[in-house]
């Protein structure tokens, strides 16, 4: 994510510089919009309150899920003949049983083989396989639509035996996989592998016995209303519930898809809930170092490294997944709203950075780049009106009124575009307007706008030329 700049009448630019962080937040293609209707800004706060998660381990006495194995179309051996010589020959292996026990008491497996797999167990399709296909070829991606046998492992093991026994059933499924020729499909996380790719991300991914818990989960992402929701897939295999983050903007997505990863991280580590609904999360307790060091090493100098979370229970939503679902608040953060508290917590434990320049806003090179910005913001609405893709957005510079006079120029992230009416999330932390903060829900005039920036799902950008000439002048 790049710079975020404002300028102002009274003669300053503020450059204003993102969190940076090390870890992609998954985008899921929904087709579904889940709901239309914005919910109350402080909507956290009240639930937290009725619902709060109690002190204490979140882990499970028993842990369940699901693998599976597709075939291009079929396997030229007999895949549960193979599971029994596997079995046979790995040291400390599940126990193959027929039914799996609710409480087991040690790592067991159950497998069986489909053949009417369209039906039964249909593969995930091309669409799906752009995000979710790891390692396929677009060769594979075909054959796979083709597949007439899949076989299923049922794995479960006791809430103690977390880490080995989740380390077993990766063994086990890539093995069979390798030697039967098949594409490895984990149900919690809605992912399908080839052998190569899951040894890389679920086998190597181990350091000291410790996951790393971002391999072995995933993030949705999708628009809920006017805003995003984000909900972890996969902490079902570590006996733990699933992760929910409510009403952010897209601007967000990369530092609120590590903040999620980072407390994931730390409840599989063994952190647990000292106090009713709170959770203090310190990146530097993390013991996974390839974790760790790459989050600290990207902190902004006056980061705290440090997020004091709220925890409450998350309503669940269609499409989520079965199990446990934990909502991340900020209500132990200030703010207005839950934007502005969004903003306050990530940029405590990410830090921020500010800058204030003077700048000439007569300067003709500027003023004819701004001209050119304004007759993009038509193109810009229609788009918007007809639907963004995840992880898109637009950010206007508008001006507003500094109580001594003039105005301030900021960012503002748009979620609602009516006519010449614009709403958004304002991106920048005021200098000279006490009664605004950067995460406010804000009101601007399309006819205001100075210049505009796009963000497309692949982080490339288009629009801020007026940036770049500001640059230029400070420069000189």
């Amino acid at each position: 994510m790049g710079c975020r700049g404002s300028n102002r009448e009274t003669g300053a630019v503020r450059i204003r510089g993102s969190r940076l962080a090390s870890v992609l937040f998954v985008l899921a293609l929904m087709t579904q919009i889940v709901s239309c209707s914005q919910q109350p800004q402080d909507a956290e706060a009240e639930r937290a309150t009725q619902n709060e998660i109690p002190a204490g381990s979140l882990t499970t006495e028993s842990v369940h899920f699901q693998y599976a194995i597709y075939y291009l179309p079929s396997s030229n051996s007999d895949p549960l003949i193979v599971l029994r010589q596997l079995l046979a020959e790995t040291k400390d292996a599940p126990a193959l049983v027929n039914d799996i026990p609710e409480m087991p008491n040690q790592p067991v497996v159950s497998a069986y083989s489909l053949e009417d797999v369209r039906d039964r167990y249909p593969p995930p399709n091309l669409r799906s396989l752009q995000h979710d296909g790891k390692g396929l070829t677009p060769e594979q991606a075909e054959l796979l639509q083709t597949s007439r046998q899949v076989v299923i492992l049922d794995f479960a093991h006791g809430g103690t035996q977390v880490g080995r026994g989740l380390q077993l059933a990766n063994i086990l499924a890539e093995d069979l996989a390798r030697r039967t020729g098949g594409l490895m499909w984990d149900e919690e996380t809605r992912q399908i592998f080839t052998p190569d790719e899951w040894r890389k991300k679920r086998m190597q991914s181990w350091s000291d016995g410790i996951p790393d818990v971002s391999k072995h989960t995933t993030i949705h992402a999708y628009k809920s209303g006017d805003y995003v929701r984000a909900i972890t897939l996969g902490m079902a295999k570590f006996g733990l519930p699933d992760v929910v983050v409510e009403n952010f903007g897209w601007s967000l997505n990369r530092p609120m898809g590590n903040l999620i990863n980072l407390f994931c991280q730390s409840l599989v580590e063994g952190a647990i809930i000292e106090r009713p609904g709170q959770f203090d999360l310190d990146i530097r307790r993390i013991r996974h170092q390839a974790v760790r060091d790459p989050q600290n090493n990207s902190l902004k100098p006056n980061a705290t490294a440090f997020a004091q979370l709220g925890l409450s229970e998350a309503t669940p939503e269609d499409g989520d997944p079965r199990n446990r679902l934990i909502a991340i608040g900020f209500g132990r953060y200030p703010g207005s709203d839950v934007h502005s508290r969004q903003e306050a917590l990530l940029d405590s434990l990410f830090g921020w950075e500010d800058e204030v320049t003077p700048v000439d806003r007569n300067n003709a090179e500027l003023r004819a780049a701004s001209r050119d910005a304004k007759a993009q913001l038509p193109k810009l609405r229609k788009a918007f009106v007809d639907g963004l893709a995840p992880g898109e957005f637009i950010q206007v510079k508008a001006p507003f009124r500094i109580p001594e006079g003039g105005n301030e120029w900021m960012w503002v992230e748009i979620t609602g575009w009516n006519g010449d009416n614009i709403k958004g999330l304002l991106k920048n932390e005021p200098s000279s307007i006490p009664s605004l903060h950067n995460g406010q829900i804000v009101e601007v005039k399309q006819q205001d706008v100075f210049d505009f920036i796009r963000q497309f799902p692949d982080g490339h950008q288009e629009g801020n030329e007026t940036g770049a000439i500001i640059q230029k002048l400070q420069a000189k």
